[in-house]
C-alpha cells in the first residue's frame, strides 16, 4: 500500500499587524499534499472525494456545512495546498474559511483552485454544545471576514425560506419547463444509486465519530455514478451546495448512501444525495444530504448538451421542481457575484429568489471598499475630508468627518433615505417602493438634471441594506446599489442612472461622537457628472456634509416612536428572515 507523503503545518502564517509588528493567526492551519496515483481516478486526476477529505481535516484542525465548493482538478505529481482559519465564532458555532490552491513542482507555478466555507459546532463528550469564546480580529483583512461571516450566516439561515417562497410563486411555476414533453427523456429511476459502507476505526476520529470528509467522499462517489448513468459518460463535478450534517455517525455504523439525478438542464445536471446510518435492527437515521452539480465535457473541454430527465411521480416531481428553483438561485448568485464595475448594465434584477444574495453582495462590496488602505487625501476643510482611490479604471470617493451624535441615532436617521431630501440637494425626491424586511428597502430616487440647459432629470432604483455592528469595534453600515424592477422600468422624461457601490459607514468614537464615512464608486464615464450624481460628491461636498451635520443635530433626540414610513399595504411585502 502506498502511503501519501503528507505535511501538516500547524504554524500560523506570519503577517504584519497594523502597528507593523509580526502577527500570527492562532487558528490558521496549512496542509500540503502531493497527488499520488492512489489518489487519482482513471484520468490521472485527483479524486474529488480525496480533496473533500483533505479540506475537512484541515478545517477541523483550524476549528458543518460546506457552501458552494467549486471543484477544479489536479493531476498526479502536483501539490495541493489547503489553508483554513476561523473567520468568526458565534455562540455555539464557528465559521471556517478554506482556500485551496495548486502548485506544479516542475514549472514552479501556483494558481487558485477553490474556496469554501464550513460551519462547525463543538460538542462535549458528555453531551451539549460548547459555548465558544469570541474571536477578536487583529488585522484589517480579518475584520472584513469577521464581519462578512455574519452576512453569510444570515444567508444560510434563510435559504429554506427562499426556496419555499420561490416554489410558491405563481410566475415561477408557470415558467417551469414541461417535464413530460420529451420522448427521449431518461427516466430518473435509471439514475438511482444505493451503496452501503461500514464505518471502521480508520474512518473515525478520537471520539469514534465518522470523519465528515469521509462521509462527503462516499457521497461524492455515489453521486458521480448517478450522473454517469444519465449520459453514459464520465461527469465532471462543478459545485456542491450545502453539505448539511443532521446528525453524527459512529464506528460500527452501516451508512446507506443514496443518489439520484433530480433534474437535467442544457449543460448541467443536479444530483441529490443523502446518507443514512443504522446499527443492528435500529431504524435509519438521516445524517447528511447535499446537492451536486455535474457537467459532461468533450475533448476540447466544452460542455456537452445533456438529455432531459423524466421524473417519477409525486416525490420525483418534487425533486424535479426544487432542482429548478435551486438552479435559478445558483444562476442569480453567480450573476450577482460576477457583475463588474465596467460592465453595463450595472444593475442586477431583484426578485425574491436572489434578494438575500443581492443584499449580501451589497453589504460586502461596501465593507470591502471601506477596508482598502490606500485612500489618498484629496482635500480637507474644517475636519471634513475627501479621499479618492483609483483602482482598475474605477474611481472611488470617501467623505469623512466626526459628528456630535450617538452612532446608533445617526444610523437610524441616515438609513431612512426618504429623509435625505431634507439635507442633500442631489436628492429631489425619494419614494419607498418596497420594504423587503427590517433591514432591506427598495427606493426610487430622483436627482437633478446633469446639465443646466433643462436636460432630463435622473432617477435610480436603489436597494438599501442597513446593518448594525456585528461586534464591538465594527461600524454601522448602510449600503446602496442599483437594481432593476419589472414594476419600475425606465420612463420617458428620466435618464435611468446606475450606481454599483455607495453608502455610509458609521463608527462609534465615544458615547456621543460618531465618525461618519460616505463612499461611492463611479466609472470614469460618469465622473464629469459626479456633482449631480446620486453619490452627492462634488466640489461642494463640504457644504453637503455641513447640511447633513445640521440635520443630524436637529434630530439628535427621537421625539416620536413612529416607525420608518412605509408604502401603502397593497405594495408592501415582507419576507421572513
Amino acid at each position: 500500500m502506498s502511503f501519501p507523503r503528507e505535511s501538516i503545518s500547524g504554524t500560523p502564517k506570519m503577517s504584519r499587524h497594523q502597528n507593523g509588528e509580526e502577527y500570527r493567526n492562532p487558528t490558521e492551519v496549512k496542509k500540503s499534499q502531493i497527488v499520488m496515483p492512489c489518489h487519482a481516478n482513471h484520468r490521472q486526476e485527483l479524486s474529488v472525494g480525496e480533496l473533500l477529505k483533505w479540506m475537512d481535516s484541515t478545517a477541523c484542525l483550524s476549528g458543518c456545512v460546506c457552501v458552494c465548493v467549486c471543484v477544479c482538478f489536479f493531476r498526479v505529481g502536483q501539490v495541493v495546498n489547503i489553508k483554513a482559519k476561523v473567520n468568526r465564532a458565534f455562540n455555539t458555532s464557528m465559521e471556517v474559511g478554506i482556500v485551496v490552491s495548486c502548485e506544479d513542482l516542475f514549472s514552479d507555478t501556483h494558481w487558485s483552485v477553490c474556496r469554501a466555507v464550513a460551519t462547525f459546532v463543538s460538542q462535549r463528550t458528555t453531551g451539549g454544545k460548547v459555548q465558544l469564546r469570541p474571536l477578536v480580529p487583529c488585522t484589517q483583512a480579518e475584520q472584513v471576514e469577521h464581519s462578512l461571516a455574519a452576512e453569510r450566516r444570515r444567508m444560510r439561515l434563510v435559504h429554506a425560506d427562499i426556496m419555499k417562497d420561490l416554489l410558491a410563486n405563481r410566475a415561477f411555476q408557470q415558467g417551469q419547463s414541461n417535464c413530460n414533453g420529451a420522448e427521449k427523456a431518461v427516466p430518473a429511476e435509471r439514475t438511482r444509486v444505493e451503496s452501503v459502507e461500514l464505518v471502521l476505526p480508520t474512518h473515525a476520529n478520537h471520539q469514534v465519530n465518522t470523519f465528515g470528509g469521509q462521509i462527503m467522499a462516499w457521497m461524492e462517489n455515489v453521486a458521480t455514478i448517478a450522473a454517469s448513468r444519465l449520459c453514459n459518460a464520465h461527469p465532471t463535478l462543478q459545485s456542491i451546495d450545502m453539505f448539511h450534517f443532521r446528525g453524527p455517525s459512529h464506528v460500527g455504523d452501516r451508512l446507506v448512501l443514496k443518489a439520484i439525478v433530480n433534474n437535467a438542464f442544457k449543460n448541467s445536471m443536479e444530483v441529490g444525495v443523502c446518507a443514512e446510518a443504522y446499527q443492528g435492527e435500529e431504524p435509519l437515521r438521516h445524517i447528511n444530504s447535499a446537492f451536486m452539480t455535474f457537467e459532461i465535457r468533450d475533448q476540447e473541454g466544452k460542455p456537452c448538451t445533456l438529455p432531459r430527465i423524466r421524473p417519477e411521480p409525486l416525490e420525483g416531481m418534487r425533486r424535479y421542481q426544487e432542482a429548478i428553483a435551486r438552479n435559478k438561485i445558483r444562476l442569480d448568485r453567480k450573476y450577482i457575484i460576477s457583475c463588474k464595475q465596467t460592465e453595463v448594465p450595472l444593475s442586477v434584477p431583484w426578485d425574491l429568489s436572489n434578494q438575500v444574495y443581492l443584499s449580501y453582495n451589497n453589504v460586502s462590496a461596501l465593507k470591502m471598499l471601506a477596508a482598502r488602505n490606500n485612500w489618498l487625501l484629496n482635500s480637507e476643510k474644517n475636519k471634513v475630508s475627501l479621499y479618492t482611490l483609483e483602482q482598475k479604471q474605477v474611481l472611488s470617493f470617501k467623505v469623512e468627518t466626526e459628528v456630535d451624535i450617538p452612532a446608533e441615532r445617526a444610523f437610524m436617521l441616515l438609513s431612512d433615505l426618504s429623509k435625505r431630501v431634507e439635507w442633500d440637494p442631489n436628492y429631489e425626491r425619494c419614494e419607498l417602493i418596497l420594504r423587503v424586511n427590517d433591514d432591506d428597502f427598495l427606493y426610487r430616487v430622483v436627482t437633478p438634471s446633469i446639465t443646466d440647459q433643462g436636460g432630463k432629470v435622473q432617477d435610480f432604483i436603489l436597494l438599501a441594506s442597513r446593518r448594525p455592528p456585528c461586534d464591538s469595534g465594527d461600524p454601522y453600515v448602510i449600503a446602496l446599489r442599483s437594481v432593476t424592477l419589472p414594476t419600475h422600468p425606465p420612463t420617458e422624461g428620466y435618464n435611468r442612472g446606475e450606481v454599483l457601490c455607495a453608502g455610509f459607514s458609521i463608527l462609534e468614537v465615544s458615547k456621543d461622537i460618531s465618525k461618519i464615512s460616505y463612499f461611492n464608486q463611479a466609472s470614469p464615464e460618469v465622473l464629469p457628472y459626479i456633482s449631480t450624481d446620486i453619490a452627492g460628491l462634488s466640489s461642494s461636498f463640504y457644504g453637503i456634509f455641513c447640511t447633513c451635520n445640521t440635520f443630524l443635530q436637529e434630530n439628535r433626540v427621537d421625539h416620536t416612536s413612529t416607525p420608518q414610513s412605509q408604502p401603502p399595504s397593497s405594495t408592501l411585502k415582507r419576507t421572513q428572515l
